[in-house]
């Protein structure tokens, strides 16, 4: 089943992603309400666990059993090459940050389970550290639970939901959060485990998906959720990192896969939907492009304005990640799935 609609939204959260780890003296950060929106647009990582997890549910919902090794194959395939591809990227302008212990963190993906190393090196990667967590555990949760029908995950996945907002809020406010660039600070928003309540969270939207699709015209009620995302994220001082907006996200998803509106014929658009394509690439490659510009726009051309290196940036950010796409992550993903050796 594909759902062409919503790959487009993947494009949107990655370019809100890309905005929020610009320079804050970009002219969008001038203007009230829009500049708190950005501040907190990394909420953007939130919606891709919770859309991982209902992805996952609408492309494997036929099977009765998930192997094992043809899962973690497929999925190796589909997220390393361009994750490696990121490192190699940032050492272009960083190489002085190379160290053996902090590659090895990283190219295991193991960096975001020990607070204080979630951002070594090339830092979007810390969320890649957390989707192994989620692909390691989804065969078992497919097979044994999803699969069976077995109500019991619903209980439990709301559960871990709401356990995961009241901690991350009370720790955010107690005496052991010492403030951001600090280990709590990773720990809060970056260990793997905070982030599980999305994963199910999105899993269980796409299983009552896929047993309760009714294609209707959401338009409204998408412009309507939309906004109220928008809202929350100027007026409500919460934690927003860890899965809450998924009380928004959830009925974004659904009513967006299926919506026959207006909506729908305009994000299924080719343009658009290669745009969501090449978001893996946005995301995984934003900052050592951002960098390795920065460095050469100033060197070549004494280029450092923000508003200026902004639209170049946004410009060169699209142009390599659709040549990353079309040249590594596509021809890698099918070169890794017919090796012999994950067979």
């Amino acid at each position: 089943m594909k759902i062409s609609q919503i790959t487009f939204t993947r494009f949107i959260a990655a370019m809100a992603i890309v905005i929020s780890h610009f320079n804050k003296d970009l002219f969008l950060y001038k203007i009230k309400f829009i500049s708190d929106i950005f501040l907190r647009a990394n909420v953007g990582v939130s919606y891709f666990f919770i859309l991982s997890g209902f992805i996952m549910i609408v492309a494997y919902h036929k099977k009765e059993k998930i192997e094992y090794l043809d899962f973690y194959r497929n999925r190796i395939a589909r997220i390393y090459p361009l994750y490696v591809v990121g490192l190699l990227l940032y050492f272009v302008t960083r190489y002085s940050d190379f160290g053996f212990y902090k590659t090895f963190l990283y190219l295991s993906g193991i960096q975001s389970w020990l607070p204080g190393k979630a951002l070594i090196l090339n830092f979007p990667g810390w969320s890649i550290s957390v989707e192994f967590l989620f692909y390691l555990v989804f065969p078992w949760l497919y097979n044994y639970l999803y699969s069976k029908g077995n109500k019991s995950i619903w209980i439990i996945a709301v559960l871990i939901w709401i356990g995961t907002q009241v901690f991350s809020n009370l720790y955010i406010n107690s005496l052991s959060y010492k403030g951001p660039h600090t280990d709590s600070h990773e720990f809060i928003h970056y260990f793997p485990l905070w982030h599980i309540n999305e994963f199910l969270i999105g899993s269980l939207a796409g299983i009552f998906f896929v047993k309760n699709r009714k294609e209707k015209n959401y338009d409204l009620a998408i412009v309507l959720v939309f906004i109220a995302i928008l809202l929350s994220l100027v007026f409500i001082p919460l934690n927003f990192h860890n899965g809450l907006m998924a009380i928004f996200f959830v009925p974004a998803i659904y009513m967006i896969s299926c919506n026959n509106g207006m909506i729908t014929k305009v994000f299924s658009m080719k343009p658009l939907e290669f745009l969501g394509e090449i978001s893996y690439a946005i995301y995984i490659i934003h900052i050592p492009v951002l960098y390795i510009l920065r460095s050469f726009l100033w060197d070549n051309f004494h280029i450092s304005q923000s508003n200026a290196v902004f639209w170049i940036y946004i410009l060169v950010l699209m142009v390599v990640s659709a040549l990353f796409y079309q040249h590594v992550e596509k021809p890698m993903r099918d070169y890794l799935r017919k090796l012999s050796f994950f067979k």
